[in-house]
C-alpha cells in the first residue's frame, strides 16, 4: 500500500466546501494542468486579474506572487468560471434569495442560522468573485431581488442578523464599480435602503449610515440621499425629515463601544451630507441644510456627546462646528457685521431692511409683508401655509442657473426664467401702453369708417330708387306716348309708410284674459265649458303625427279631472303646431341615433367598400337611464337571450353575480316604457341596446318579482353570516360581564376609592354608574399632573389584587360587542323577515298561475331555498331572543338604564380596558426610565472620571498623540488594501480622514484671523478650558480620500481611471 495517495491514480487532495446551507460537501480537487511558459502564465494571469476588477494596490500584490501560485490561481478561477451549474454561481443565489423572500419568518434557530450563512456567503461572493460573477448577478436582477427582500421583511426579520447581512450584501455589491453604478441608477434603491432605518439593531443602522454617508460623496448621490430621507419621512410618518436620525443621535444604547460607533456613523453621515454634493460649493445650501438639523436640536446633543471623550467622534463633532462657524462668518461678511444671530427674528429683519432700503427692492419687501398680513385669520395660526411659503423661498434661493434643485422642490418652477420675465416687466408694460394707445386709435378709425359706410349705403339706396322710378316712367312713355298723372305720381318718391295698426289682444295661451262675449249674449251657465279660447275638457287633441318616432319627453301628465279651474283649461296648443317647423323638430328629436359619418357626411359600409346609409338606432327611454343600462350590459357581457334564460332558470349556471342583480333591479321595465316600446315592437331590430334589453325583459312574466327573489336568494347567506356574529358577540359579552369575578373586585375597589374621596352628600354610595369608570383618569394628582387616580388604582391592584390585572381575559368580548348597534341589527333582521315573506308569496302566486316558459325552474328552486332559509331564519330568531334576554340581565345586574344600547353599554368597558392598559404601560415606562436614569448617572460618573484621566494624559504628552495618529493612519492604509474602493471611502469617512484637508484649512484661517469665532466649537472649548482636537491625520490619508472620490467621479461619466498607487 502506498504511503501517500499522491502516488496513486486517485485524486490527490480533498477540499471541504461549505454550501451556505448548513451542510458541508466533500469536493475533490482536480490536478493542475501542465504549467506553460512564464510569458503565457503572465498573460493568462493578467486576464484573470483584469476580470477581478481589483484596485491598484491589490493588482500589485497579485502580480508579486510567484509563477506557480499565479498558475494555481488561474486554474482554480478558470474551473470556477466554466462550472456555471455550481452553487457558487449567481443563478443559485438569486433563486434561493427569491425563495427566502416569499417565505415568512421562522422561529427555527437552525433555519435562521442557515439563512444567515447563505446571505453571508452571498456577501463573500460579491466581494471575492470575479467581475463576471457581479455582472451576471446584475443581469439576473440580483439587486432588485435584494431590494424586494428588504421591502417585504416582517418585524422579526428586520431585527434579525439576516437584515444586517443583507445590508452587507448591498455594501459588497457597491464595492464594485458596475454594482455601484447599477445601485445609483436604480430609481428606488436608495429609498428602500432608507426604509431599513426603522430597525432597532445597532449594527444594521451603523451599516446603513455608512452606506448613506458614502453615497453623499459620490456624484449625484447626495441628492438621491436627501430625496430618500423625504421618502422615509412619509414612510415612517415623521414630522420632519431627519427626526429619527436626531432621535438616534440623542438616545443611549447602553453599551459604550456600540454607542460610540453608532454616534460616529451618524455624525459622519451628517457631515458628508453637509459638505459634499451641493454643499461643496454652495454656502446657501450648507446653511439651509444645517438649519434643519439645528431646528431639531442637534447643538445640545453635540455638547452632550463630547462626554464620551472619543477622538474619532470628537473629530466629527469638531468638523461640524468648525464648518458652521466658518459659514456663519462668511454670511456675516456679506452684511458687514461680525455675527448674525439666526435665532433672533428682529436682528435678521433689520439686516434685510438695511440691505434693501433705498433700493428698488424695498417696495417689494413692503408688498410681501403686507400680503403676509392679509393671510386669513384661520390661516395665520396654521403652519401649513407658512411651511409652503418657507419651502418656496428655499427653492428660489437654492436653485442653480440650470434650473436644478439640490433639495426638495415644492413647485415646478424655473427661477431663472421667472427672473428674466420680471427683469423685462418694465419693457412689457411700456409696450402694453403703446398697444393700448394704438388700439384706441384703431377703434376711432373703425368708428369713422362705419359711419362713412352707412352714409354710402343710404346714398346708394336712394340712387337705386331714383333709377327704378325713372325706368318705370320711361316704359310708360314708350307704351302710351304720354305719361299719365298716376304714372307721374307713382314715379315720385314714395310717401312715408303709415303707422302700424294697434297690436291685437294677447292670445289665451299667453296668460292674458279671454275676450269678452259679444254684446247681448247671455252669460255661460254654471258648470258649462269655459269660454272659447281653451279646448273643451275631454276633447281629443288634434296633434299632428310625426314623420318618424320621436324621443320621449319625461313629464308627469295631469289627469283630465284636475284640469277644471286651472290655467290648463285656458290653454289651446293646437295653434302652436302651425308655427312650428315640424320637419326640423322630427329631425332634431328623432328616436333614431345619429350614425357615424366620415368627413364627407357619408356612412361607410365596409362590406362592399362603398358608402351607403346605415340603419338608425331607435331609442325611446330616458337618455340617462339608457346610458346607465348600456354600461350595465357591457359589464354583464351576456346576450339578452342568455340573461332571460338565467332569470327564468333562477341562474342555475351562476352567471349572474349579486352586484349585477342589484343593478338589474334599477332597470326593471316601467309601465310607461313597456307601453312606448310595445308601439315599436315591429322595429325591434332597430332598437338601441338598452331599449331592446328592457323590451325583451318585459316579455318575461313577473320579471321584477323573479329578479327580487333571485337577488334575495343569493344575498340570504351573506346577510345571515353578517347577523349571526353580532348576536354571538353580544351574548358572550353579556355573559362575561355579569359572571366576571375580577370585574366585581375592580368595582369594589373603585367604590371604596369613591366613598373615601367623596364626603357628604356625594359619598356613602352603595354603587355607581358604569360610565364613572372612564372618569377615573380625570382625577389628577396634586403632586404630579401626569399621575391620575387610574395610575394609583393600577399600582394598588398590582400590589394587593394581582389577579385583577388579567381582567381583559374575562371580558375581552366587549371590544367586539361595542360595535353592535341594536337599531341596525333589528333593521337587518326585519329585512331578512320581509324578504322571506315576499318570496313565499311569490311562490304561492306562481303555483296558482303557472307559466309555460321553457327552462322555468322558479318553483322548484325557490321551494328548496325556502326550506333551508326557514331553518336558518329560525336559528337567527332564537339567537336574537337569547341576545335580548342576556343583555337585559346584564343591564339589570349593573342597575343600568334599560334604554341603553349594546354599543354604548359595552363601549364603557372597552374604553376602560384601553385606559387601564395604557396606565399599566405608563407605569412600566416610568420604572424603566427611572432605572435608565440611575444607570446613566453611574455611567456618566464613570466616564467623567475616565475623561479626566485621559485628558491629563493627553496634555502630558502631545507627542504620543501624534505618534498614535501616524500609526493609526498606517493601520487604515493597511486595512484598506484588503477592501474595495467603496469600503475605503467608508473607512475614510468614518475616521474623518475625508474631512482632514478641510479641517486643516479652517484651522489655518482661524489662526490668521487671530481671534476665536463668536459661537460654535471654539467658544465651547474655551468655556471648558481646553483646545479642540482637530484630529487631522497626515496628508497621505487626505490625498487617499481625494483619489477615491475623484476615481468615482470618473466612473460616473464613463471614464475609468488608470491604476493609481495610494
Amino acid at each position: 500500500m502506498p504511503l501517500c495517495s499522491c502516488f496513486t491514480s486517485h485524486n490527490p487532495k480533498i477540499q471541504y466546501e461549505s454550501t451556505g446551507e448548513g451542510t458541508i460537501t466533500v469536493q475533490p480537487m482536480l490536478p493542475l494542468l501542465p504549467m506553460p511558459s512564464i510569458d503565457e502564465v503572465e498573460a493568462k494571469f493578467t486576464n484573470i486579474v483584469d476580470d477581478l476588477d481589483l484596485t491598484a494596490p491589490h493588482r500589485e500584490a497579485m502580480f508579486r506572487l510567484p509563477p506557480d501560485k499565479k498558475w494555481q490561481i488561474y486554474c482554480s478561477k478558470k474551473l470556477e468560471q466554466e462550472d456555471s451549474s455550481s452553487k457558487n454561481w449567481p443563478d443559485h443565489y438569486v433563486n434561493k434569495l427569491n425563495a427566502i423572500t416569499n417565505l415568512i419568518f421562522t422561529h427555527s434557530e437552525d433555519e435562521i442560522e442557515n439563512r444567515i450563512r447563505f446571505v453571508e456567503s452571498l456577501r463573500t461572493a460579491l466581494r471575492t468573485q470575479p467581475i463576471r460573477f457581479v455582472m451576471r448577478f446584475i443581469e439576473l436582477d440580483g439587486l432588485q431581488t435584494i431590494l424586494n427582500f428588504l421591502s417585504k421583511m416582517d418585524y422579526e426579520t428586520v431585527e434579525s442578523a439576516i437584515h444586517t447581512s443583507m445590508i452587507g450584501c448591498l455594501k459588497a455589491l457597491m464595492n464594485n464599480s458596475h454594482g455601484r453604478a447599477h445601485v445609483l441608477a436604480h430609481p428606488n434603491s436608495v429609498n428602500i435602503i432608507t426604509q431599513s432605518l426603522q430597525a432597532e439593531n445597532i449594527k444594521t443602522k451603523i451599516a446603513l449610515f455608512e452606506i448613506l454617508g458614502a453615497l453623499c460623496l459620490l456624484p449625484g448621490g447626495q441628492k438621491k440621499v436627501l430625496d430618500a430621507m423625504l421618502h422615509y419621512q412619509v414612510y415612517a410618518a415623521e414630522r420632519t425629515r431627519f427626526q429619527s436620525i436626531l432621535n438616534d443621535l440623542d438616545r443611549s444604547t447602553g453599551r459604550y463601544t456600540d454607542e460610540v460607533h453608532f454616534k460616529t456613523a451618524i455624525m459622519s453621515f451628517i457631515n458628508a451630507a453637509l459638505r459634499y454634493g451641493a454643499g461643496q460649493d454652495s454656502l446657501e445650501f450648507r446653511i439651509h441644510l444645517r438649519y434643519e438639523f439645528l431646528m431639531l436640536g442637534i447643538q445640545p446633543i453635540i455638547d452632550k456627546l463630547r462626554s464620551h471623550s472619543n477622538d474619532t467622534l470628537n473629530r466629527h463633532l469638531n468638523f461640524f462646528e468648525m464648518i458652521r462657524n466658518a459659514d456663519e462668518l462668511e454670511l456675516a461678511k456679506r452684511y458687514e457685521v461680525t455675527h448674525i444671530d439666526a435665532r433672533n427674528t428682529d436682528v435678521m429683519f433689520d439686516l434685510i431692511k438695511k440691505r434693501v432700503q433705498h433700493t428698488a427692492a424695498y417696495p417689494h419687501l413692503n408688498s410681501l409683508l403686507l400680503h403676509l398680513l392679509l393671510l386669513k385669520p384661520g390661516y395665520s395660526g396654521s403652519s401649513q401655509h407658512w411651511q409652503l411659503l418657507d419651502r418656496m423661498v428655499q427653492q428660489v434661493i437654492l436653485q442653480d442657473e440650470q434650473g436644478n434643485d439640490p433639495d426638495c422642490a415644492p413647485c415646478d418652477i424655473n427661477v431663472k426664467n421667472l427672473l428674466e420675465l420680471i427683469v423685462n416687466e418694465d419693457e412689457i408694460k411700456s409696450y402694453q401702453e403703446k398697444v393700448e394707445e394704438l388700439q384706441k386709435e384703431l377703434e376711432d378709425v373703425h368708428t369713422r369708417l362705419e359711419q362713412k359706410e352707412k352714409e354710402y349705403e343710404t346714398l346708394a339706396e336712394e340712387k337705386a330708387q331714383s333709377e327704378r322710378a325713372n325706368r318705370e316712367l320711361l316704359e310708360n312713355v314708350m307704351k302710351t306716348g304720354v305719361p299719365s298723372a298716376s304714372t307721374l305720381i307713382s314715379a315720385a318718391p314714395p310717401p312715408p309708410a303709415p303707422a302700424p295698426p294697434p297690436a291685437p289682444p294677447p292670445m289665451p295661451f299667453c296668460g292674458g284674459p279671454p275676450p269678452p262675449p259679444p254684446p247681448g249674449a247671455p252669460p255661460p251657465p254654471p258648470g258649462a265649458p269655459p269660454v272659447p279660447g281653451g279646448p273643451p275638457m275631454g276633447r281629443k287633441r288634434n296633434v299632428p303625427t310625426p314623420s318618424n318616432p320621436l324621443k320621449s319627453f319625461n313629464w308627469s301628465k295631469l289627469p283630465e279631472a284636475s284640469i277644471s279651474g286651472t290655467v290648463w283649461s285656458e290653454v289651446d296648443e293646437s295653434k302652436i303646431y302651425n308655427m312650428l317647423d315640424l320637419l326640423e323638430f322630427d329631425k332634431t328629436f328623432s328616436a333614431y341615433q345619429r350614425s357615424s359619418k366620415d368627413e364627407h357626411g357619408l356612412v361607410h359600409d365596409e362590406t362592399d367598400g362603398g358608402f351607403k346609409s346605415k340603419p338608425k338606432e331607435l331609442s325611446l327611454i330616458d337618455g340617462r337611464r339608457a346610458q346607465n343600462c348600456t354600461i350595465l350590459l357591457s359589464r354583464l357581457k351576456m346576450t339578452n337571450t342568455e340573461v332571460a334564460k338565467a332569470v327564468v332558470s333562477m341562474d342555475q349556471g351562476g352567471s349572474l353575480p349579486k352586484d349585477m342583480l342589484e343593478q338589474m333591479l334599477k332597470f326593471v321595465p316601467t309601465s310607461e316604457e313597456v307601453q312606448m316600446l310595445s308601439e315599436q315592437k315591429d322595429n325591434v331590430d332597430q332598437m338601441a341596446r338598452a331599449d331592446r334589453f328592457i323590451f325583451e325583459m318585459s316579455g318575461i312574466p313577473r320579471y321584477e318579482h323573479r329578479i327580487k327573489c333571485l337577488y334575495y336568494k343569493k344575498k340570504f347567506q351573506e346577510r345571515v353570516s353578517d347577523i349571526r356574529p353580532k348576536l354571538e358577540n353580544v351574548i358572550h359579552a353579556s355573559k362575561e360581564v355579569y359572571r366576571s369575578r375580577k370585574l366585581r373586585k375592580l368595582l369594589e375597589v373603585v367604590l371604596a376609592f369613591g366613598n373615601y374621596m367623596n364626603k357628604g352628600q356625594r359619598g356613602n354610595a352603595s354603587g355607581f354608574k358604569l360610565t364613572s369608570l372612564n372618569k377615573i383618569a380625570d382625577t389628577k394628582s396634586s403632586q404630579d399632573r401626569n399621575v391620575t387616580l387610574l395610575h394609583f388604582l393600577v399600582e394598588m391592584i398590582e400590589k394587593k389584587f394581582s389577579d385583577v390585572l388579567k381582567i381583559e381575559q374575562d371580558i375581552g368580548s366587549c371590544h367586539s360587542a361595542a360595535k353592535v348597534n341594536m337599531t341596525e341589527l333589528e333593521k337587518e333582521f326585519g329585512t331578512l323577515r320581509t324578504g322571506l315573506k315576499e318570496c313565499e308569496t311569490e311562490v304561492q302566486f306562481q303555483l296558482k298561475h303557472p307559466t309555460s316558459l321553457k327552462h322555468d325552474r322558479f318553483i322548484s328552486v325557490m321551494k328548496d331555498f325556502l326550506s333551508m332559509a326557514h331553518v336558518n331564519f329560525s336559528e337567527i330568531e332564537e339567537s336574537l331572543g337569547e341576545m335580548k334576554q342576556r343583555y337585559e340581565r346584564a343591564l339589570r345586574i349593573f342597575a343600568e338604564d334599560k334604554k341603553i344600547q349594546p354599543d354604548e353599554f359595552f363601549t364603557i368597558f372597552d374604553q376602560f380596558l384601553n385606559s387601564f392598559s395604557e396606565a399599566r404601560k405608563d407605569i412600566e415606562n416610568k420604572r424603566k426610565k427611572l432605572e435608565e436614569e440611575q444607570k446613566a448617572k453611574k455611567d456618566l460618573e464613570t466616564r467623567e472620571k475616565d475623561r479626566r484621566a485621559s485628558a491629563a494624559k493627553r496634555r502630558a504628552s502631545q507627542d504620543v498623540l501624534n505618534t498614535n495618529n501616524t500609526q493609526k493612519s498606517k493601520t487604515i492604509q493597511e486595512n484598506s488594501q484588503n477592501q474595495g474602493e467603496f469600503d475605503d471611502l467608508i473607512s475614510a469617512l468614518k475616521s474623518g480622514d475625508v474631512f482632514g484637508e478641510d479641517m486643516a484649512k479652517l484651522k489655518t484661517r482661524s489662526k490668521r484671523r487671530g481671534s476665536q469665532p463668536q459661537s460654535g466649537v471654539l467658544t465651547d472649548y474655551k468655556r471648558r478650558g481646553s483646545q479642540p482636537q482637530t484630529g487631522v491625520l497626515p496628508d497621505n490619508n487626505c490625498n487617499k480620500s481625494k483619489v477615491l472620490v475623484a476615481s468615482m467621479d470618473r466612473e460616473r461619466i464613463g471614464n475609468k481611471p488608470p491604476p493609481v498607487k495610494v
